[in-house]
């Protein structure tokens, strides 16, 4: 018994290293073995060179009670968004995305119409942003509803952009505005603790709806990307906003070994934001830095590409690259300098 004892491999709480720690841990023991494997793990999506082109290749899961909550997720929604998330790591390569593939796991609790309802919504994703569903795979589930989806798109080595290109002096740009998918997060939880104690409760949306649209129904940006190739602008470095602004600027400063200086009054934050962070007795700043889910695209320019979009209104300046000895910072509104931590700020 106590040789087993001995002998047992230590346990490591997932939690005590974080995802992006695992994602790590795991990528240190596979290295690209085949000259073809342009990018393999730690981007937004992987690179593959095939002939003259390359295949860009993302893949997602999103779990029932983990991403979604089917109590306020129409699964028609659902479709929708499975295909637009996945979508918006290719974009955020600088690539216009292709086709997709959808693999679905389900309890027998689900209807052969509900699984209609998921589809059709994944058929509108597809036809706005003209991709082809090609495969996938259906089987049953003990429990619950999983989604995985993959995408690929097809492009020039030449023009994919990484995390890993940001340079000194680069101006930091983000597409859109942020915090607001959190914000309707917030809202849809708030209204369904009232009707789990009383279902005759009637939901109060009202003013929320732009909040709620970028919870329930977010779109890529596949608008920004064309609108860039348009402007001859090839961004240095991008990602988009799937887990936070704080926490994606704190990837392309360890990807491209930088630091970086944002300024909080820089922000783009809608003003259902502020209105609503008011209401739950939250900083604006804080849902904008670390709510997540927005799916805008955060990128890096060369300064001499700031004439080309600084009359956009789709993009905003937040700050520049530094040196990396200058740390990753936020300057907030009363002009002190504070460490911007993947969950927030922290004082110098």
């Amino acid at each position: 018994m106590s040789k087993n004892i001995n002998n047992r491999k230590s346990f490591t709480s997932i939690s005590k290293i974080g995802e992006f720690g695992l994602i790590e841990k795991i990528s240190k023991q596979f290295k690209p073995s085949h000259e073809n494997t342009i990018k393999g793990i730690g981007d937004d999506a992987a690179v593959i060179k095939v002939g003259e082109s390359c295949i860009v290749i993302s893949k997602d899961f999103l779990v029932e009670g983990i991403h979604f909550d089917l109590m306020y997720n129409p699964l028609k929604h659902l479709g929708y968004k499975s295909v637009v998330v996945n979508l918006s790591d290719i974009i955020s390569m600088n690539v216009i995305p292709t086709q997709i593939l959808i693999s679905i796991a389900f309890s027998n609790r689900f209807s052969v119409e509900a699984i209609d309802d998921f589809y059709s919504g994944v058929k509108l994703a597809c036809n706005r942003y003209n991709v082809d569903l090609i495969g996938g795979d259906t089987t049953s589930s003990n429990k619950g509803f999983t989604v995985s989806v993959t995408a690929t798109g097809i492009s020039k080595e030449s023009e994919i952009v990484y995390r890993s290109g940001a340079k000194e002096n680069n101006l930091i740009v983000l597409s859109g505005d942020v915090g607001a998918a959190y914000l309707g997060l917030q809202i849809l939880e708030r209204e369904k603790a009232v009707f789990e104690v009383n279902s005759k409760m009637q939901p109060e949306f009202e003013g929320s709806e732009y909040l709620l649209e970028r919870q329930l129904k977010p779109e890529a940006r596949l608008d920004i990307i064309n609108s860039l190739k348009k402007l001859d602008v090839k961004p240095t470095s991008m990602i988009d906003i799937s887990d936070g602004l704080s926490s994606e600027l704190n990837h392309l400063a360890k990807s491209s070994s930088i630091g970086f200086r944002i300024f909080e009054d820089k922000l783009p934050i809608n003003s259902a934001v502020h209105e609503f962070s008011e209401k739950f007795n939250l900083n604006p700043s804080i849902c904008a830095l670390n709510g997540g889910e927005d799916y805008e695209l955060l990128f890096t320019l060369e300064q001499k590409d700031y004439d080309k979009i600084k009359h956009r209104p789709d993009m905003t300046i937040i700050g520049y690259v530094e040196n990396k000895k200058m740390g990753c910072n936020l300057v907030t509104r009363d002009s002190k300098v504070h460490s911007l931590l993947s969950k927030g700020w922290k004082s110098h």
